[in-house]
């Protein structure tokens, strides 16, 4: 071997052994840095419906089986379920000055009209008296202190209430 070729040889062996050590030092070389690397298990994903166990049967009005016949309603509960108050027109809406309620009762009872704001607070009792059975058309004046916006009238006859809403403007 010549000096020539004795020269190239180190300088391509030095070139090796610096490029060896530059990429296996840690700071070129990727590490899997241990401490950060955890393997816990994925959280279960819970329901939030509740889960019944046991035998339920779905409730079927009319259906009610407490000694395994079927029983139907009694006259008392079918008096119940017929609606005693049907709201036929609220006008104008949006309102200004006068609120007109159109009405059909189905028997005398108790009739309650109250303007509540959308938290359901009242807000004023337009009328809280007796009233006979039929169609009629009640007329309230509208007063000052209400603002512009949004409430909602509730009309109750008998324990059945309705609840309508209205703009004031």
């Amino acid at each position: 071997m010549g000096s020539i070729s004795k020269i190239a040889f180190f300088l391509s062996f030095l070139c090796i052994f610096c490029i060896g050590g530059l990429f296996g030092s840690a700071v070129f070389a990727q590490k899997i840095d241990s401490s950060k690397i955890s393997l816990k298990p994925k959280p279960k994903i819970v329901s939030r419906v509740p889960v019944i166990k046991g035998s339920v049967q779905t409730y079927k009005p009319g259906n009610i089986n407490f000694n395994g016949t079927s029983s139907s309603p009694t006259s008392a509960s079918a008096s119940k379920s017929i609606k005693i108050l049907t709201v036929l027109k609220l006008y104008p809406n949006p309102v200004s000055e006068q609120l007109n309620i159109n009405l059909r009762l189905e028997r005398e009872a108790n009739l309650s009209v109250k303007i509540t704001d959308p938290l359901g607070n009242e807000i004023i009792t337009l009328m809280n008296e007796r009233a006979p059975a039929g169609e009629q058309t009640k007329t309230f004046t509208i007063p000052n202190k209400l603002n512009t916006g949004i409430y909602f009238v509730r009309i109750v006859a008998g324990g059945d209430p309705k609840v309508l809403k209205i703009s004031v403007l």
